[in-house]
């Protein structure tokens, strides 16, 4: 594909929540990269959180195994995407943010 404007590929792909339910499963791993007390909002089953505001966050992005496709998510899909271009850059290749966040997927589920 052409890269007209001289703007590197993002390395992820922003999905919806049907799209993220249909990952689930077959080894992905779904990442919250919230805040501990946003689980109040509720979480997607399954999850590992790793707090984007932690301290040790790219410590923890760098122990992560590369292989499997990881699902990323957070509050409205800006930390998680952000999250997804870190892990990008460290290598990993199956990227997918939830387009919306948790606010998407509780809207879906009322």
């Amino acid at each position: 594909m052409f890269n007209l404007f001289g703007s590197k590929p993002k390395g992820y792909e922003n999905i919806n929540v049907s799209e993220f339910k249909s990952k689930m499963g077959n080894g992905a791993v779904v990442l919250d990269v919230r805040q501990p007390e946003e689980l109040e909002d509720g979480s997607i089953p399954g999850y590992k959180m790793i707090s984007m505001r932690s301290q040790d966050f790219v410590d923890q992005l760098q122990g992560l195994e590369k292989g499997p496709a990881y699902l990323v998510y957070c509050r409205s899909g800006m930390r998680s995407a952000k999250t997804c271009e870190v892990l990008a850059q460290m290598g990993h290749e199956e990227l997918y943010n939830l387009s919306g966040g948790i606010m998407a997927w509780n809207q879906e589920a009322s």
